[in-house]
């Protein structure tokens, strides 16, 4: 059983480099985003909360973070271990889960602030279907609109320059004394990601002695 954490700044790839991870070796991919997405698509109780929070560049409260994570966590669906992004956000949340689960390892995903802004401002959602889209790396067929279902294609409510400002500053503030607690009690793996997902994919399976991806199809 392999559990890792995965941590970055938006845009540095966290929920595709956990895919590529969980796809290959079994892994069940919890991402703590994706389930707040899920709920304000939905407009549960919750989504309704987050949306508020979102909307105004601010990072949702540590309890119901921390609620969310124990309640998916207690599932149990995760055989073969678990990637978890988006979690833990600061110090208590980094002492909260690592009293609670013993983990293999971090992947701290370095981006330096410009790119963020770059990749995050080029994000696209669809309206109807959730699926992300990104016009510098996955642009859809038709300009604005989903390959998959057809409905137009919108900006998340937080994917702005002023809320991006405020959710970088915390991130940058609260994310050093969760890395201090990791390299303290696990190993954690600095990878550079400024580049193309194969070659990130590739440096965090040598820093745990996974194998390798499998060749590009040609």
């Amino acid at each position: 059983m392999r559990k890792f954490v995965i941590m970055g700044v938006q845009g540095s790839g966290k929920g595709t480099q956990a895919t590529m991870l969980a796809r290959d070796f079994d892994l069940v991919h919890i991402s703590v985003g994706d389930v707040f997405r899920w709920n304000v698509q939905n407009h549960t109780k919750l989504g309704a909360q987050v949306k508020r929070t979102v909307a105004a560049g601010h990072l949702v409260g540590d309890d119901l973070v921390e609620s969310v994570v124990r309640t998916r966590l207690a599932d149990h669906d995760w055989n073969y271990g678990f990637i978890i992004d988006g979690f833990p956000r600061n110090a208590r949340q980094a002492e909260f889960f690592l009293e609670s689960y013993d983990i293999d390892g971090v992947i701290y995903l370095d981006l330096p602030d410009d790119e963020v802004y770059r990749r995050v401002l080029a994000r696209r959602l669809c309206s109807r279907c959730g699926l992300d889209y990104n016009l510098i790396a996955s642009r859809p067929l038709m300009p604005d609109t989903c390959d998959v279902c057809g409905a137009p294609l919108r900006k998340r409510a937080d994917d702005n320059p002023q809320a991006l400002a405020v959710r970088l500053r915390d991130y940058h503030e609260k994310t050093q004394p969760v890395m201090e607690i990791f390299q303290r009690k696990e190993f954690v793996a600095v990878v550079d990601a400024r580049r193309e997902p194969r070659a990130v994919q590739t440096e965090i399976r040598g820093y745990f002695n996974l194998p390798d991806l499998a060749p590009a199809p040609v």
